[in-house]
């Protein structure tokens, strides 16, 4: 097995692989948008089906989830790769700071106006 390849902001073509389905996308789509051939995608998925799966992550069984735009997510890509991480995870990460250190009004800056 060969090193790792960055793609996408992922630690991984597999992991990029992996995050594309999750969002619904073809293997068609996820070949195009990666640069390999749908062969590749499919060979990926397998082989990560055979690898060890790892246990829930808390979150994960005691959260809920939120969906974040696309766009949201490529934009934060560049900074997950530079932390190892997924975008998803870097999400997280800034939400519970922004929660736990009560910078929600803050980042904001609205004053806590209702939105009509």
């Amino acid at each position: 097995m060969g090193a790792a390849k960055p793609t996408l902001g992922f630690r991984s073509r597999t992991d990029a692989v992996l995050a594309l389905r999750a969002e619904g996308l073809t293997t068609r789509d996820i070949a195009t948008r990666i640069g390999i051939a749908e062969a590749t995608v499919t060979a990926l998925e397998h082989s990560a089906g055979r690898a060890k799966q790892r246990p829930a992550r808390p979150a994960e069984i005691n959260g809920r989830t939120i969906l974040f735009p696309r766009d949201i997510l490529d934009r934060l890509a560049p900074h997950a790769a530079k932390r190892c991480i997924h975008p998803n995870s870097l999400a997280r990460m800034i939400v519970e700071i922004a929660v736990d250190e009560n910078l929600i009004d803050s980042i904001l800056d609205d004053e806590a106006e209702p939105h009509v």
